[in-house]
């Protein structure tokens, strides 16, 4: 059977867990492996629940769907709240304890990262926050390399947030996880 992770992200509309998820994908396929990417988020996009999907597998991917994930990142309570019950027995939870307070009772490994506090102290803004939780996310999922992840950070955000977006996920890779 293939290596093949399955991850979900989840945030509010506007916290960027469609492109970290995009990013994700695409360094993926970058490192040689395979990878799908789905997302679904709320009738207003913004503030509203947004959720993001990536299986990454060394082999063919048969069904296009998370179902239970090997990793879900939290990157507020509503998600978490919402999307905990799909995280497979032995898996790993991945929380931005800025914005996520209670953590149920579970088996999984968790990770608890001040993500969007980090983002505001290094950035003056939360928007960098998605970066800084994909640098996190690279270096204790260990899933896809730091080189194919800034490649493609740099190939998919706007020429004027690029340089501020390598360093916040630099940031996320030296964070205490």
């Amino acid at each position: 059977m293939a290596n093949k992770t399955e991850i979900r992200f989840g945030g509010s509309g506007g916290q960027g867990v469609v492109l970290a998820a995009q990013i994700l994908g695409k360094a993926a396929v970058l490192d040689g492996r395979n990878a799908l990417q789905t997302q679904a988020y709320g009738a207003e996009s913004r503030g509203s629940m947004a959720r993001s999907e990536v299986i990454i597998s060394d082999g063919k991917i048969g069904f296009p769907a998370v179902r239970k994930c090997d990793i879900l990142v939290a990157m507020n309570q509503e998600s978490l709240n919402a999307l905990i019950k799909d995280v497979k027995e032995n898996g790993m939870l991945m929380v931005d304890s800025t914005n996520v307070t209670d953590i149920p009772q579970t088996k999984v490994q968790v990770h608890r990262i001040a993500i969007t506090e980090t983002a505001k102290k290094a950035f003056g803004e939360a928007f960098y926050a998605n970066m800084i939780m994909l640098g996190a996310f690279t270096k204790i999922a260990n899933l896809v390399s730091r080189e194919a992840m800034e490649k493609t950070i740099r190939e998919n955000v706007s020429n004027k947030t690029i340089e501020n977006n390598i360093k916040a996920f630099q940031k996320g890779l030296e964070l205490n996880h």
